[in-house]
């Protein structure tokens, strides 16, 4: 996803909070390695991660010193570990993301990618969106649910309904008959009856919230990564940046399709002093700045479209 955004946008910088391989404007592992915090505190991945988080926290100007120069005229990508408990059951990655938008004036917005072939079983699904709403309801920034490897989604079994049917998070009723057939839930310790009321009520909990919806990326189809970043830039309000017009003008491109939006206005024609905002993945399930931030979700440079 890194490299496909690189190609359109001369100005990204990432900026990285996990091992990975792509060259970067900061990397946390030079102010700590979680290989070295493992070793030292008898910690295991997880663990070491929440430790490390919290380190960062705790020397947050060292990030902030590494982000400065780049705020002006660069966009952001913040590229986050998967570990969930980073987001929904520890504090550290949100105190740490609030403290650059005080700090800095970031507009941020999260992106939350989950392996699409979850929705083949309905027992992950239903935790995918228990997650994606947890996730969403911590860190309480824009938030774009993805679908990712969508061209794989039948990789480990065929869906029971139309894919929209999971994009759109529909009558999750529906998904009580295929819990029903799984054999794997015939267990000793919970009765069936008991496992259809805790799947109906985490279920209407969802649904009651009614927050959660997916997009979907094929990360090999240039098309379906453009289609992504249009939707991040239009959730930040990166896509009015260059707008001047009335707040009527505003409400019918938000509105409006995305694809009348960018042919309307340009995507790649905006100036560089507006290019400063920031995207931050959360991966399995991922996050966006300056004008985005999980999945996590897009707002402009200079603040003028919240």
């Amino acid at each position: 996803m890194v490299f496909q955004l690189r190609m359109s946008i001369d100005d990204m910088q990432l900026i990285l909070f996990r091992a990975g391989r792509y060259e970067c404007a900061a990397n946390i592992e030079d102010l700590i390695k979680l290989s070295d915090v493992m070793s030292e505190h008898s910690l295991g991945p997880n663990g070491g991660l929440v430790y490390c988080m919290d380190y960062l926290e705790k020397n947050i100007d060292w990030l902030e010193s590494k982000l400065e120069p780049l705020i002006k005229d660069h966009y952001l990508l913040f590229d986050f570990p998967g570990q969930v408990e980073l987001f929904f059951l520890h504090s550290n990655a949100k105190n740490v993301i609030m403290k650059l938008i005080k700090k800095l004036d970031l507009r941020l917005t999260a992106v939350l990618l989950v392996d699409s072939h979850l929705c083949s079983d309905p027992g992950k699904y239903v935790s995918a969106l228990l997650l994606s709403l947890s996730i969403m309801l911590q860190l309480e920034l824009p938030h774009i649910n993805v679908l990712s490897k969508i061209d794989l989604i039948e990789s480990f079994g065929k869906l029971a309904f139309n894919l929209d049917y999971y994009t759109d998070v529909q009558d999750l009723s529906y998904l009580q008959y295929h819990l029903d057939q799984d054999p794997l839930l015939n267990i000793a310790y919970l009765t069936l009856e008991a496992l259809r009321k805790l799947t109906k009520e985490l279920c209407e909990v969802v649904e009651d919230f009614s927050l959660v919806n997916f997009t979907t990326l094929d990360i090999q189809d240039q098309e379906s990564v453009g289609n992504l970043v249009k939707l991040i830039d239009k959730s930040n309000g990166y896509i009015f940046a260059s707008i001047e017009g009335s707040a009527v003008e505003f409400s019918k491109i938000a509105a409006a399709p995305l694809d009348w939006d960018y042919n309307r206005y340009p995507f790649f024609s905006f100036p560089n002093e507006m290019l400063s905002h920031s995207v931050i993945p959360l991966y399995p399930l991922t996050i966006n700045s300056k004008c985005c931030l999980v999945p996590n979700l897009l707002l402009n440079a200079n603040g003028e479209m919240a």
